[in-house]
């Protein structure tokens, strides 16, 4: 069951802009009753899953506050608990110039000064591959992207991480790419493909298992004949 939630769940954010696809991993076990039999089979347990970070394609949109990083790195959000990490660059400005994304949290942007970012959404910007802001030919400031050298992390709703590393570094060899978005990177025919093929290896076991109780009931039943 954990495995079809998760491709489920993939499938579903297939088309969902920075998603990160979850990964099954398997180990192979003998059961109690084959151990120490060096020809018996070895069944495949799942384990546990990680997250696949390899990056997803970048499409175009026109929209100047989509932004696509290529390269590893994040976004950062002022979220409700705490800076969240993101891929998904589709941010807009409100009316007294602040960048949200679209659950509402206010994205991290460094200024030459220290103050608080803010733009004239009244007036055309430029976004350099570095994450620079140009605004009437002035230099505004630069989205915060960051890396994490070592930590676990947590999904969160929204397609957001948080990551228990105390300290992100800014990320190396990342450009991001205004007016585009990127997209997620999991592969809808393979899901569902897999999808298809563990749902029929379900139906098989809940029919194998339907199938034991059946019989264990049946030589129940003859027992208490004979015995009577």
């Amino acid at each position: 069951m954990e495995s079809l939630d998760l491709l489920a769940h993939n499938l579903a954010n297939a088309t969902t802009p920075g998603f990160k696809a979850d990964r099954e991993l398997y180990r192979q076990y003998f059961s109690e009753e084959t151990v120490g039999d060096e020809n018996a089979p070895m069944l495949p347990t799942l384990e546990s899953h990680q997250t696949d970070f390899t990056q997803g394609s970048i499409s175009n949109t026109g929209n100047p506050l989509d932004l696509a990083l290529s390269g590893k790195g994040f976004f950062v959000a002022k979220g409700p608990n705490g800076p969240v990490y993101l891929r998904a660059g589709s941010f807009h400005a409100t009316g007294d110039g602040r960048i949200l994304t679209k659950e509402g949290y206010e994205v991290e942007i460094r200024t030459p000064d220290g103050q608080p970012f803010r733009i004239d959404p009244r007036s055309d910007l430029q976004i350099g591959k570095d994450g620079t802001i140009t605004q009437g030919g002035v230099a505004a400031g630069r989205f915060a992207v960051v890396d994490f050298a070592t930590g676990t992390f947590e999904k969160k709703a929204g397609n957001y991480f948080s990551f228990s590393t105390p300290q992100p570094i800014d990320a190396q060899n990342v450009e991001v790419h205004q007016g585009a978005v990127e997209q997620s990177n999991a592969n809808a025919p393979e899901l569902a493909v897999r999808l298809v093929s563990v749902m029929r290896q379900f139906e098989m076991l809940n029919r194998a298992l339907t199938l034991g109780g059946e019989m264990n009931r049946k030589a129940v039943e003859e027992v208490a004949r004979v015995s009577a």
